[in-house]
């Protein structure tokens, strides 16, 4: 087990932070749609992020509404966000924990019925039925089992996207027509 931890050198300031000034904890993330007036209608562009360094990413949309799937859709991107937000945070606890992790892969699946998306049965729910998140893990000879079920239970009590999956979130939409 490592005595130093990369993460806990750069969080343990942060934290000590936030509990004396518990305002400072509060971010906010961005993700905008932009530049896809000018394309066809199955097509679009995002930019995640919200510092400098941002990168345009292209969405499409899935055949099933009749798209052409040529490239990552939203259902896809939901998706990476979870696999991803789950990743980081098993790597980053198990980085404090002094585990070395051999092998981590995060491959997550989500279940949706599009009739009621495209309004053909309106007794069908909009939105994914199910997710699924299988993590293939590993760490070096000698890492007892109960030290990796720890791992991943506070992966799980900790990974924000996965929570905020699990439990619910508000959303308010305000739309600016001109």
């Amino acid at each position: 087990m490592a005595t130093e931890s990369f993460v806990g050198n750069r969080q343990d300031p942060l934290r000590a932070r936030y509990r004396s000034e518990p305002g400072a904890a509060h971010v906010t993330d961005r993700a905008r749609a932009t530049f896809g007036a000018e394309l066809d209608p199955f097509h679009g562009r995002v930019v995640p992020g919200t510092r400098g360094g941002e990168s345009v990413v292209g969405v499409g949309a899935h055949a099933a509404v009749g798209g052409f799937h040529d490239q990552p859709n939203p259902g896809d991107l939901l998706c990476a966000a979870l696999a991803a937000c789950l990743d980081s945070t098993m790597r980053m606890i198990a980085d404090r924990m002094g585990i070395r992790l051999t092998e981590l892969e995060v491959d997550v699946t989500g279940d949706v019925d599009v009739r009621g998306a495209l309004m053909v049965s309106p007794d069908v729910p909009v939105g994914f039925t199910q997710m699924r998140c299988t993590v293939q893990l590993a760490a070096a000879d000698g890492t007892p089992a109960h030290v990796l079920q720890g791992l991943t239970t506070a992966a799980e009590q900790c990974c924000i996207v996965l929570n905020t999956l699990r439990n619910g979130v508000s959303v308010d939409t305000a739309v600016n027509a001109v």
